[in-house]
């Protein structure tokens, strides 16, 4: 069963807000930067992990599950990775295939689907050798000192998509200034590797010896074009990848293209969307400033569903400021929803809501869509049955609600001290053998006991429950 709904989204490249219609609606296709894997993911990448899986979850609602096809990939080739193997002696495939491992299960944790499909750059190597080729056929890239360069003085539509002029873009390129560059902006497309660093023979046609490497840039259009086609619908990404990584993917993708010529032609995707950035408090994280947040470690701490909800309090294109706060806020507001869920009958007809439906479909609006369900809450609390249906329904688009509303209500123990689930579970069962026997000073003390933990005993007509207050 699909959703009978328009899209609307903000298309990064034209500017504007545009309805979403793709190339195929049997075949949607969405590619999302994904990890370099050579240490943790933090929550700012975890941001456009969530942000993405709900545009990918909205897309399968609406066009079905099989006709949604989202690829994220896996950087293992790149020079964080190589210095990580040297100093630790281990092998990149083991270094790669861990924290892929990792990666995986830290954004399961917080509701992600698993991608369709999920390519790794060296998988793709010959991909990335044809694609070169064909731009330096074309007049598009040249060899230098062993390297392959785009030529970005080529390609009169640079700089569309991040909206730069070219002195901007050569004062802001993040890329090394070398004497063998025509322009100060041109960016590698391949690069030599040393005797202790993996690499590649590169094609005779080239005329480059040894073995080099891919540049960062040109994996993405290859697998791209490997896995989903020369032109996709949706291209996503953090609005740091914006430029120079998306404004190069487009320019060589764009120029090796089939037709391969001006802008538009042969585009590498439709519509470009761009999450914001995460700051801690009034700062943006960074290694520097020592206040990089791991999912890996929150995960310990808080729900999965509290995180995933505190990553999409705000408009994905908007600032979200990561606090301590803002996560016990996030926390409070998902117990009042598993409270009216708990109250609710056990096997709820299928519902949906078409208020949340509407937000999500109007650029991804999770404010908006937090709003309704709101709503709906209060007229699930009000005893309405089909609203308590669509509350779940809702919810679980939002990848949330997933948990039992006992369970949930049970929470964690934290802290030193704190009891777990099962003295718990002891206590209540101790409690109710003191009341039958007529102790009730034990039976007080023992809540007493609970409450000084903020255990909340429920006493009810089947015994008694308990949550954490």
């Amino acid at each position: 069963m699909t959703i009978n709904t328009t899209i609307k989204l903000q298309n990064s490249y034209s500017g504007k807000k545009e309805i979403f219609a793709p190339a195929d609606p049997k075949r949607v296709t969405m590619y999302v930067c994904g990890p370099t894997v050579y240490s943790y993911a933090h929550i700012g990448n975890a941001r456009a992990a969530v942000v993405f899986d709900q545009w990918f979850r909205l897309l399968r609602a609406v066009y079905g599950e099989d006709h949604v096809v989202y690829a994220r990939n896996f950087t293992d080739i790149d020079d964080k990775i190589i210095k990580a193997h040297q100093e630790s002696g281990e092998p990149i495939s083991a270094i790669t295939q861990r924290y892929a491992d990792i990666y995986r299960a830290d954004m399961a944790g917080l509701g992600c689907l698993k991608p369709s499909c999920e390519p790794r750059a060296t998988a793709h190597i010959a991909g990335m050798q044809g694609l070169i080729t064909t731009l330096i056929e074309r007049g598009h890239a040249y060899v230098a000192q062993g390297h392959v360069l785009f030529d970005v003085d080529s390609y009169e539509a640079y700089g569309k998509l991040s909206k730069l002029d070219r002195d901007e873009i050569i004062a802001g390129a993040r890329v090394e200034v070398a004497p063998y560059k025509r322009n100060a902006a041109d960016f590698v497309l391949w690069k030599p590797s040393a005797d202790n660093e993996p690499g590649w023979p590169a094609p005779p046609a080239w005329g480059i010896e040894g073995k080099g490497r891919p540049g960062w840039h040109l994996e993405c259009s290859a697998m791209i074009r490997d896995v989903l086609g020369e032109t996709i619908d949706i291209h996503g990404g953090g609005q740091d990848l914006r430029f120079p990584h998306h404004e190069n993917e487009i320019a060589q993708s764009c120029c090796s293209g089939d037709k391969g010529l001006a802008d538009g032609d042969v585009p590498l995707a439709r519509y470009w969307l761009h999450n914001g950035f995460l700051n801690m408090g009034e700062d943006k994280m960074s290694k520097s400033l020592g206040n990089i947040v791991l999912p890996h470690d929150l995960l310990k701490e808080w729900d999965g569903e509290v995180l995933r909800w505190a990553l999409l309090s705000a408009h994905y294109r908007q600032p979200l400021v990561w606090t301590q706060e803002l996560l016990e806020q996030s926390k409070k507001q998902l117990d009042r929803f598993y409270r009216v869920l708990s109250d609710g009958e056990a096997d709820l007809p299928a519902g949906s809501s078409e208020a949340v439906i509407e937000a999500l479909a109007d650029d991804l609006n999770t404010p908006e869509a937090f709003a309704a369900l709101h709503a709906l809450r209060d007229k699930a609390k009000a005893g309405e049955a089909k609203a308590a249906a669509d509350l779940l329904a809702a919810g679980q688009l939002l990848g949330v609600f997933n948990a039992d509303p006992a369970d949930w209500l049970k929470g964690k123990a934290a802290g030193e001290g704190a009891l777990d689930d099962a003295a718990i579970d002891a206590l209540l069962v101790e409690r109710a053998e003191a009341r039958k026997a007529k102790d009730f000073a034990r039976a007080d003390a023992i809540r007493d006991k609970l409450a000084a933990q903020n255990i909340i005993i429920e006493d009810g007509p089947s015994g008694a429950t308990w949550r954490r207050g």
